[in-house]
């Protein structure tokens, strides 16, 4: 059984600090077909993606800098909602509920991003690079929109189809299939959508 992504990099960074190794490069990660996670900081297809930027020289690590600020991407989320014609309440609660705002987010399945974009959307969605809050949000943004015009405006299962994929909605009739993940999910955007349109 393949160890998650998490523990890959954990082990990496230790080994590493281990040997004395100060890590500063970029790294890079990929996801295969078969679901496995490989790091690098020498890329070498384009199919890698920035994981960890290299901090400037000099630059200090500080407990701030794990602080998010959920409104930091307000900008990008009013232009995805204007673009797609998506209330930017809805849009921010998927954000929250995806991601919790941290751009650099990667889930156990590989989904990337705030939106949690999966790599093998990321060229039908036009996004080169998962990890920028733009190409993200709108790719995000205009999937959603795809699957609300899928579903008739059914919010509820757009919200599904987003989170189990649409095919497994299909599968289940059009109803939210009985996933706890997914009826949680559903539940959680649902209720941060009413509670930022107040």
């Amino acid at each position: 059984m393949k160890k998650s992504w998490i523990v890959s990099l954990l082990l990496f960074i230790l080994a590493c600090g281990s040997a004395g190794v100060e890590v500063s490069a970029d790294i890079y990660m990929f996801v295969d077909k078969e679901g496995g996670i490989h790091f690098t900081n020498v890329p070498t297809s384009p199919e890698y993606v920035l994981f960890i930027k290299e901090k400037p020289e000099g630059e200090r690590p500080a407990q701030a800098e794990f602080h998010i600020d959920e409104d930091q991407y307000d900008p990008i989320i009013q232009e995805a909602s204007r673009k797609y014609d998506l209330p930017f309440s809805l849009l921010k609660a998927v954000i929250k509920v995806e991601s919790a705002f941290n751009p650099h987010a990667v889930s156990r399945k590989g989904a990337v991003g705030l939106m949690q974009i999966m790599p093998a959307n990321n060229q039908r969605l036009k996004i080169r690079n998962p990890y920028d809050p733009w190409e993200n949000i709108m790719g995000g943004s205009r999937y959603l929109k795809e699957l609300l015009g899928k579903f008739d405006g059914d919010l509820s299962l757009a919200l599904a189809a987003y989170n189990a994929g649409p095919k497994t909605v299909d599968r289940y009739h059009q109803t939210i299939p009985p996933y706890e993940e997914t009826e949680n999910y559903v539940k959680k955007v649902m209720s941060c959508y009413y509670a930022l349109k107040d």
